[in-house]
This record gives C-alpha cells, sequence and structure tokens, in this order.
C-alpha cells in the first residue's frame, strides 16, 4: 500500500532542494564570465569579445568548467528553459597567461562554458529524476499516480487513451506549439514595456556546433522535459491528488508558482511567464491525466526558443 504521507514529505523536499540551488546558482550566474566559441556572454546575453574567448580556450586554463584549485558544480535549473547555472560559492575563475600577456586585467570571476552548461543541465537533471523515481518506488506509489503506465486514477477524459502514443505525441506538439507561441508574445511585450525577461542563461547554453545542437536538442532538453515534468506535474499534481484527494487545481497552481520560482534566472518577468507556462502545463495533465503531453509540450517549447533565437 503507497506511503502517500512519506511520498509527500519526500517530494517536497526534492522540490525546496532544487529550488535551493537554483537560486545558488544565479546568484553564481549574476557574477560568472560565461564563454563560448563566439567570445564572453555579457549581462544581456550578448555575445562580446571574441578574441579573448579564444584565448581563454588556447591558454594554459583550457577547460570546459570553472577555472581554479577550488572550482564546483552544482544544479542547474531553468530556465528560458527552464532551469540554472553550475554552482560552487568558492568557484575561482583563472585568467590565462595569454590574457595577461596582452594586458588584460586579472578576472577573477567563475569561467563557465556553453558544454560545461549542457552536461550539467543533462546530469543534474537526471540525477533529480533517478531519486524522484527512487522516492516512488521506495513509498510503492503506482506509475499511474503521475499519469504513466496506464490512465490517471481521476484525472484526464477517457478518449485520450484511444489517441495511441502517437496520437499523445501529436496532442503534445500542438499544445507545445501554441504555448510557444504565447511565450514569445509574452517575451515581446515584456519587451516593448521595459521588462524583458533575461536571455543570458539561454545565449550561454546556446549551441555553435552540431555536436553541441545534439546536446542541446538530443540529451539537456528532454532530460529538462522528462525531470521537471515528472516532478511539478506528475509527482505535486498527479500523485499528491490521488493520494490526499485534493483538487487538481489547487495542486496546478501551488506547483506552478514553484516551477515559476525555479526560473529565477530569467529575472522577474522571466519568472511570471514560467509559472504561467507551468500552470498552462499542469492543465493540459490535468486535463488529459497524460504526463507525456505536458513533457512533450514543454520540450517543444523549450526547443523552439533555441531554434527561434540561438541559431548561428
Amino acid at each position: 500500500m503507497p506511503d502517500w504521507a512519506a511520498f509527500a514529505a519526500a517530494t517536497v523536499a526534492l522540490t525546496l532542494l532544487l529550488l535551493y540551488f537554483t537560486r545558488r546558482s544565479q546568484r553564481l550566474l549574476e557574477r560568472a564570465r560565461i564563454v563560448d566559441s563566439r567570445g564572453d556572454v555579457d549581462s544581456r546575453g550578448d555575445i562580446v569579445d571574441a578574441g579573448r574567448d579564444a584565448r581563454v580556450e588556447s591558454g594554459d586554463a583550457e577547460s570546459d568548467g570553472p577555472q581554479g584549485d577550488n572550482a564546483e558544480s552544482d544544479d542547474i535549473e531553468g530556465s528560458g528553459i527552464e532551469g540554472g547555472s553550475p554552482e560552487g560559492d568558492d568557484a575561482e575563475g583563472g585568467d590565462t597567461e595569454s590574457d595577461r600577456l596582452d594586458g588584460h586585467p586579472p578576472d577573477d570571476r567563475p569561467v563557465l562554458t556553453t558544454r560545461l552548461l549542457l552536461a550539467n543541465a543533462a546530469t543534474s537533471q537526471a540525477a533529480g529524476l533517478a531519486v524522484l523515481a527512487a522516492v516512488a518506488w521506495w513509498t510503492a506509489v503506482p506509475a499511474a499516480a503521475f499519469g504513466i503506465a496506464g490512465p490517471h486514477p481521476t484525472l484526464g477524459a477517457s478518449g485520450v487513451a484511444s489517441l495511441g502514443v502517437p496520437g499523445v505525441v501529436a496532442l503534445g506538439v500542438a499544445a507545445g506549439a501554441v504555448l510557444a507561441a504565447g511565450n514569445e508574445a509574452a517575451a515581446r511585450l515584456g519587451s516593448r514595456v521595459g521588462l524583458a525577461p533575461s536571455d543570458r542563461l539561454r545565449a550561454a547554453m546556446a549551441p555553435d556546433t552540431p555536436g553541441e545542437w545534439v546536446l542541446l536538442l538530443g540529451v539537456a532538453l528532454p532530460v529538462v522535459a522528462v525531470f521537471e515534468e515528472a516532478l511539478f506535474r506528475g509527482a505535486l499534481v498527479g500523485a499528491l491528488a490521488v493520494g490526499f484527494a485534493v483538487e487538481p487545481w489547487l495542486l496546478a497552481v501551488a506547483s506552478s508558482v514553484a516551477f515559476g520560482l525555479g526560473h529565477g534566472a530569467q529575472g522577474r518577468l522571466g519568472i511570471v511567464v514560467a509559472g504561467a507556462l507551468g500552470l498552462a502545463l499542469a492543465g493540459l495533465f490535468v486535463a488529459t491525466g497524460s504526463l507525456l503531453v505536458p513533457v512533450v509540450a514543454h520540450y517543444v517549447v523549450n526547443a523552439a526558443e533555441f531554434a527561434v533565437h540561438e541559431r548561428s
């Protein structure tokens, strides 16, 4: 028999831990020097000083990670994607020998790279998904309560299951396209009134090589979509609605607030937009009872944002 109390406590603890690491990651992102093969990414998300980046790649400190003896990385969360950045309170970015020879002042900021951010997003979110799966197994919560491996016990319309996997995927793609358009409209409206969300993290994670695009579209974004939907929709809405007979829409609102807070790296407007997106994804989950629909829609929204803004 499922231990719903233990599941709820562990899931809430996982969510709070995720938000904690997200906040710490946001602080590191604000002071880090983010570089890719095009150059440094400034605080607005623009690429600057490509020559300096070439020296970083070719100098003594060549690495895909933060530079310095005490460098470390933790969780990444959010993003225009919904996510954060690698974390480490003692991370130090060392400047290269060529920087000093060329007369650049010492720069002790942490150095983060595109490949590091993508790899960190994939591994940290995969670890979170593994923890959530272990919690569900330990507490004997059935997969159907998450909206997988069968119809949800209380959510969804009976006709959705008859669509089959291809039909459900197609529904997710269509919903994702609509949400992506709304996401873009909200960002443009915010820009007009001077409240544009921060694009720095998205610009930093933007691929510049075919291999990086494969890592983004084939690994990082799918893992992010699966984990965030499994936690914020499957666990915090679907499973808790079954275990405690709580109104699903109340859970949807609460989980969407947490989802928005997890995107603090995108600024205040980004938090609001992410929260609204989370509520829309929760609505898809409640309406269909299938976790696959919001997972696909979530992936489409993130992939579309990179395709529209970061193609090079």
